[in-house]
């Protein structure tokens, strides 16, 4: 199965953050932060809500620019992303049957007509949802809903996948449906970036951890060192449940 794309050429990574700072109008929401995203297990961003952890997922995709500072993909100084997608943390679904959906992403993506319904099955059995192609995209639950997202996202055979706060509301079961979901697409060598505010699910996820705070990195590192020790007081703080004004 060709649903998930190889890793990006060397090349083209690391995603580098070199101080780059984004203002909208005089507010301040990230800054002079320089972060080296690389290829392996998913790096997390965690932090409270406002410290910039969705901005810096738009940037990084291009959505919003930077103003100060520079984004580089590989040695392309100020290029935009070419291999990648994000989802959302409230997709938006067409209102079309899930397999049109899929379809959709497909068409956008520039893959032919003629690949399209078996690639479309491909995407849907991969997240799950193969045997709900017919149905109506908002009658799904919101894990399915989630699912879709990420089989759209991987439409576009992402080797890096942005995911905002991709669990965020949903129950225990959606979680870790979810959570499986995010393991077997890294474990095909998709670099994934993703947010949250569960300190758990970083934990279970992620192979090293960005603290945001006030648009700025507080600590980055291994997940089992940023979270069992921190180095900073403000991410003892976060940890520790602790709120940070």
């Amino acid at each position: 199965m060709n649903a998930v794309a190889a890793p990006l050429p060397l090349s083209d990574l690391p995603l580098v953050f070199d101080q780059v700072a984004v203002r909208v109008g005089d507010t301040a929401i990230l800054r002079d932060v320089s972060l080296r995203f690389t290829s392996g297990a998913p790096t997390v961003l965690i932090g409270p809500n406002g410290s910039g952890k969705t901005t810096l997922l738009r940037a990084a995709m291009g959505l919003i620019p930077p103003a100060a500072g520079v984004i580089r993909w590989g040695e392309q100084s100020g290029a935009g992303p070419r291999c990648s997608a994000l989802v959302f943390q409230r997709p938006v679904m067409l209102r079309r049957s899930v397999a049109d959906n899929v379809s959709y992403a497909l068409m956008v993506a520039s893959v032919p007509r003629a690949q399209r319904k078996a690639r479309t099955q491909q995407l849907l059995d991969l997240v799950g949802l193969g045997s709900l192609a017919e149905r109506p995209a908002p009658r799904l639950s919101g894990g399915e809903r989630q699912r879709l997202a990420l089989a759209r996202a991987l439409a576009r055979d992402p080797a890096v996948l942005f995911l905002d706060e991709p669990t965020a509301s949903l129950d225990p079961a959606a979680t870790l449906a979810i959570e499986e979901l995010v393991r077997a697409i890294s474990a095909r060598g998709v670099k994934i970036v993703m947010t949250t505010h569960d300190l758990g699910e970083a934990s279970r996820l992620a192979g090293d951890v960005v603290l945001l705070h006030r648009g700025e990195v507080v600590e980055t590192g291994p997940v089992g060192q940023l979270l069992g020790t921190p180095r900073t007081e403000v991410a003892r703080r976060f940890i520790t449940g602790q709120l940070l004004l």
